[in-house]
C-alpha cells in the first residue's frame, strides 16, 4: 500500500496570506509535527512508501520529512500550489493508476492513531472512515449513510440517509478504483476547472459504482480535528491532544 499525502497549500484561512505562515503539515503538538505524526503510524500500520504533494515552502516539509522518513518518504512539486487542491491529487495520478493499494490522506489533521489503523485494516478495499458524534459545521465534508453504505459525499449533500457523519480526510482506494479516481480527477483538469477541491472527483467515483462498492469504517468516540481555523489549533491543544496522549492505541 501507497500514501498520497497532499501538502502543497498555504493554509491561508488558518494563518492568512502573507508568506511567511508555516506549513499546516508542520504545525507542532505535544513536541511533534503534524507530518512527524504522520510517518510513524503510516510506518506503524506497514504502508510502503509515503508520496507527498509539496508546494508552499516545500524545502522545510522536504527537511521534516527526510529527517524522519528518509527512504519512506517521495515528493512531487505542485508549482500551481495557490490553485485547487485537485491539481495535487492529479499530480499524484501515476500512483493512483500504479497497481497498488491506496490511501489519501490530508496533512493537516491531528488524530489518534487507531483512525488510520482501522481504515487500513479494514476488510474494505474501498473504504471511508466517518465519525457521526460531531456537530457539523458548514465547511464540514459530510458522509451520508443508507442501509449501511455511502450513498452521498460532500458539503452541500441532500437527501434522506440513516446516518450523516463527519469525512476526517482519510480514504482507502482498491487498485481499480484508485485507477478510476484518477480518469475523474482528468476530466476536471481537461475542462480546466483548476481551481476545484478534490472531494468532487471523489464523490463522482462513489456514485458511479454499484451499492456495496464502498465500505466504511466508523471512528466516533476517536480523537482528531481537522486544522482549518485559528480557533482549530486551541481545540486541538486543549482537548483533543490530552485525549490522544491518554487513549491506549489498539491498531495495527
Amino acid at each position: 500500500m501507497k500514501a498520497i499525502m497532499l501538502a502543497a497549500g498555504v493554509g491561508s484561512r488558518l494563518f492568512g496570506d502573507d508568506g511567511g505562515q508555516p506549513p499546516k503539515s508542520l504545525l507542532e503538538f505535544g513536541g511533534m509535527t503534524l507530518l512527524q505524526r504522520n510517518i510513524e503510524v503510516l510506518k506503524t500500520n506497514g504502508v510502503d512508501e509515503l508520496v507527498m504533494v509539496v508546494g508552499y515552502r516545500k524545502d522545510e516539509i522536504m527537511a521534516e520529512a527526510i529527517k524522519h522518513g528518509d527512504g519512506f518518504v517521495r515528493f512531487i512539486d505542485n508549482p500551481d500550489f495557490r490553485r485547487g487542491p485537485v491539481i495535487s491529487l492529479w499530480l499524484a495520478r501515476e500512483v493512483l493508476r500504479g497497481g497498488d493499494d491506496v490511501l489519501f490522506m490530508d496533512a493537516d489533521v491531528l488524530y489518534h492513531p487507531d483512525l488510520l489503523g482501522r481504515l487500513i485494516a479494514s476488510a474494505h478495499g474501498n473504504c471511508f472512515v466517518f465519525d457521526h458524534g460531531v456537530d457539523h459545521c458548514i465547511e464540514a465534508v459530510k458522509l451520508c449513510i443508507r442501509d449501511g453504505a455511502p450513498v452521498e459525499f460532500g458539503k452541500g449533500v441532500e437527501g434522506d440517509f440513516d446516518q450523516v457523519g463527519e469525512w476526517p480526510g482519510f480514504l482507502k482506494y482498491s487498485p481499480p478504483m484508485a485507477a478510476k479516481l484518477a480518469a475523474a480527477l482528468q476530466t476536471y483538469i481537461d475542462a480546466d476547472d483548476l481551481d476545484s477541491p478534490y472531494e468532487p472527483a471523489m464523490r463522482d467515483v462513489l456514485l458511479s459504482e454499484p451499492p456495496g462498492t464502498f465500505g466504511v469504517e466508523d471512528i466516533t468516540g476517536l480523537p482528531w480535528i481537522e486544522i482549518d481555523f485559528p480557533e482549530d489549533m486551541d481545540h486541538a491543544k486543549d482537548q483533543v491532544l490530552p485525549r490522544i496522549n491518554g487513549a491506549k492505541i489498539l491498531s495495527p
